[in-house]
């Protein structure tokens, strides 16, 4: 999503820290800052329930402006403005800010981000740009970007199952 300033190796105290500092910058979850440096966070059972909360928040607040610089550079403006399924001068328009993104663009946006970020568990920044068009087993044969139909919402039965496999990916390198 495009919300820390480096990259993250290890989940400890400094990674929460800016993890909600990136957060709160973006007007998400303000408060989050503080109770990520409090004397709690070294508590597992108050860490499980404080990254729930943490990505309950940032499931469900697009953040355009953020978004839009990390997956151009994750993904490049054609292959985004493609799974997007907008034109390249929109998409260059609100890749810029010239232009506000639509809300239904910045949902889909803010799903590929996701996927994106799962991806990333599994593959360096070339094998995620061509996974999108390879077609998959798991998805019957078919690219994911191909389910990703016009005017796609993530909450089409296409994109569910795009997301639902990048999951799988990243959850089978971090196990």
């Amino acid at each position: 999503m495009g919300l820390l300033s480096e990259d993250v190796t290890c989940l400890d105290r400094s990674a929460l820290v800016g993890l909600t500092k990136g957060m709160a910058q973006a007007g998400i979850g303000v408060d989050f800052a503080a109770e990520a440096d409090g004397p709690l966070a070294d508590d597992p059972a108050w860490l499980y329930a404080f990254l729930k909360k943490v990505n309950e928040a940032l499931v469900e607040s697009p953040v355009p402006a953020r978004e839009w610089q990390a997956l151009q550079h994750a993904l490049g403006l054609d292959l985004l403005g493609r799974l997007l399924r907008i034109s390249m001068s929109s998409a260059r328009r609100y890749c810029s800010g010239v232009r506000a993104t639509p809300d239904d663009v910045a949902i889909r946006l803010h799903f590929l981000a996701f996927v994106v970020g799962a991806l990333a568990g599994a593959y360096n920044d070339i094998g995620v740009r061509r996974w999108f068009d390879r077609p998959r087993t798991l998805l019957g044969g078919v690219t994911p970007a191909r389910l990703l139909g016009e005017g796609w919402s993530p909450d089409d039965d296409g994109p569910r199952r795009v997301g639902a496999l990048a999951n799988a990916l990243g959850a089978s390198v971090a196990t």
